[in-house]
């Protein structure tokens, strides 16, 4: 889990938003390559790209999810558990509330999501 969750942390510091970050930690889990999920995922960086949506690293685990698990149900109970955990940690899940823009309080610095979004995922797993 930690190898995982530092991979993402690279990948976010190296130019990627949240949900590429995560979704391209799991490409060799997905049998993607990293630049197609990369495009996959552009769009869902910065809180759906106008910080109103949720956090791109919880969506990053949402593809990933959807990916893995074929069956759409399960996908849903997935991202629910990980939302529920995240939401618990952080006080939302909500990109503009997490860094504070209305506020002036973050709550979780873009790095800390992303390595939270790939430990409730990687938990998620387990139970599999």
């Amino acid at each position: 889990m930690e190898q995982r969750m530092e991979e993402a942390v690279k990948r976010k510091q190296s130019g990627y938003n949240c949900a590429q970050a995560v979704a391209c930690t799991y490409c060799d889990k997905l049998g993607v390559d990293e630049e197609t999920m990369k495009h996959i995922s552009q769009a869902f960086g910065v809180g759906m790209g106008t910080l109103e949506g949720n956090c791109g690293a919880i969506t990053g685990a949402g593809i990933v999810l959807g990916m893995l698990n074929k069956e759409q149900r399960k996908t849903v109970q997935d991202i629910r558990a990980i939302m529920t955990e995240f939401k618990k940690r952080n006080g939302s899940v909500t990109c503009k509330v997490l860094k504070g823009i209305d506020s002036g309080v973050v709550l979780r610095k873009c790095n800390d999501c992303v390595r939270d979004a790939v430990e409730f995922l990687e938990k998620q797993l387990e139970n599999e």
